[in-house]
């Protein structure tokens, strides 16, 4: 029971839930707020939530004006904002320099004219300006008319929520329109995480020997730059291709035969002999030179030295410290960890649809963390043409910047969408709410009121999901934190005037 009642104390502090009497501490309702306008309308930047007692001729009207921006649904901060009232060739007009209080304006008109107008909010925010129109705004001429239309044009619902302006812009909160989208086939299977070519580097022994370590601390994730020395490979102790023999061999090789063909550069200028002498002398230098020059770069007299050709870390070590090695065996494996793949393999069943392939997004299981291909820069590397022998999976694969931290390795839910003429309407998936195997979404009726609503929902792609029924195209939608709004719904204790300037 205490804990009850904690979770329930718990939802009121957050969204600032009061019950709602007609008495508030400190305000006085001498209006009746069921009898003002509700006003909605965005442009490109902002969104435009108002209400405002019914327009009367020489009356005041009192314009309360909730800005947010569109960008991140925060309140906007601060702006020097103009209200006109425009009728006909008539209009008025009043500046608030600063907000009543954050992302709220409070106006007060008084028109002069009845008849049909607009409202004209001109924003002026640092160097940047915004203008937001609203049409549709009736200036009465008594306060009868006034009344009649306020009580004939109420908003009224009995499945909505209230959630206010100042509620949304503490939490994270969105809203977004209803749309049609071309929405093709997704396909959803799980990917891997691989190394890109060109990102990991192999090292392999050129020689036979025992590696050694140059330093302990060499452990698979340590950072290392390129041209750092990682190992040696020792053979001064073996018996058969030891380089230290070899070394010393070439070395004497070089030295040798840079001192004939000195000699006989000096002794064909004499014409003691012969160019064709000369010549061959030339070859054997050559060639014994390109032997020690190759075996000096790589090795020295205790082995060779291996330094790391890229800058990384180490992703794997193939061999201990102290272990035996041929020639051409791997040692370890060097990533710069910038360029991943992401692989999956599909149903010979899809490949028809594989040509069609425009994008795909990502999901990491535990955190639920979706990313785009665009996201990370990403695109699509290849898809398999023809099944193998014992495998008739079709690999398709993806490249992507790694940017955010993937590991290399691990495992993601991949969502691979395909290009598709039919148009369909899609919501983001965090606008679904499921309860008992159904889906709702809660439709927006003004900023601060939303419709509980159940849709028919079709294929997602990790990011947005197809809604088969319950929406129509314009609608606006809860996109982002429609959780929040189910809890307010579940409180059943919302005061509709909580936070607002009065």
């Amino acid at each position: 029971m205490k804990r009850t009642s904690y979770i329930i104390l718990s939802i009121l502090v957050v969204f600032g839930i009061a019950s709602c009497n007609n008495n508030h501490s400190g305000h006085s309702h001498s209006h009746d707020h069921e009898d003002n306008l509700q006003l909605t309308a965005y442009n490109q930047d902002f969104e435009l939530y108002a209400k405002a007692t019914p327009f009367v001729v020489g009356q005041n009207s009192v314009v309360l004006s909730h800005f947010t921006h569109l960008s991140n649904f925060k309140p906007l901060d601060s702006a020097e904002i103009t209200l006109s009232l425009i009728v006909g060739s008539n209009g008025i007009r009043q500046t608030l320099p600063t907000a009543t209080s954050k992302g709220t304006y409070r106006f007060n008109l008084s028109p002069t004219h009845a008849g049909a107008g607009r409202l004209v909010y001109d924003i002026k925010n640092g160097n940047s300006t915004s203008r937001i129109v609203v049409d549709g705004i009736e200036v009465f001429a008594d306060k009868a008319a006034a009344n009649e239309h306020a009580h004939n044009s109420m908003i009224s619902n009995s499945n909505a929520v209230t959630f206010t302006k100042e509620q949304s812009w503490k939490v994270s909160f969105a809203t977004e329109e209803v749309k049609y989208e071309p929405f093709g086939e997704v396909i959803k299977t799980t990917a891997q995480i691989l190394p890109s070519q060109g990102d990991e580097r192999i090292i392999v022994a050129k020689s036979s020997g025992v590696v050694t370590f140059s330093n302990a601390k060499i452990t698979e994730g340590t950072a290392v730059s390129a041209g750092q020395e990682l190992f040696g490979i020792e053979s001064s102790n073996m018996a058969d291709n030891n380089m230290t023999v070899r070394y010393a061999e070439a070395s004497n090789n070089y030295k040798l035969a840079k001192a004939e063909y000195d000699r006989k550069t000096s002794l064909a200028k004499d014409k003691i002999i012969s160019e064709s002498e000369l010549q061959r002398s030339k070859a054997e230098y050559e060639n014994a030179k390109a032997v020690y020059e190759t075996i000096k770069q790589n090795f020295s007299k205790s082995g060779q030295r291996v330094s790391s050709p890229i800058s990384g870390y180490v992703c794997q070590l193939l061999v201990s410290n102290g272990e035996y090695v041929e020639a051409g065996h791997p040692i370890l494996s060097v990533s710069q960890n910038k360029k991943l793949y992401i692989r999956a393999e599909l149903q010979p069943r899809y490949y028809s649809v594989l040509n069609n392939i425009s994008t795909a997004n990502f999901r990491i299981p535990k955190t639920n963390t979706s990313y785009r291909l665009e996201d990370l820069d990403g695109k699509l590397v290849s898809f398999g043409k023809s099944a193998e022998y014992g495998n008739v999976l079709i690999p398709v694969t993806f490249e992507v910047n790694n940017t955010i931290g993937l590991l290399s390795g691990s495992f993601v839910d991949l969502y691979i969408k395909t290009q598709s003429d039919n148009p369909m309407l899609t919501v983001a998936n965090g606008a679904l709410i499921e309860e008992m195997g159904n889906f709702f979404v809660f439709v927006q009726l003004t900023p601060e009121l939303f419709e509980k609503r159940e849709i028919q929902k079709g294929s997602t792609d990790g990011y947005r999901t197809a809604i088969v029924s319950g929406l129509q195209q314009g609608e606006r939608v809860v996109a982002k934190g429609a959780v929040l709004v189910k809890l307010a719904q579940a409180s059943g204790a919302l005061d509709p005037h909580a936070g607002h300037v009065h």
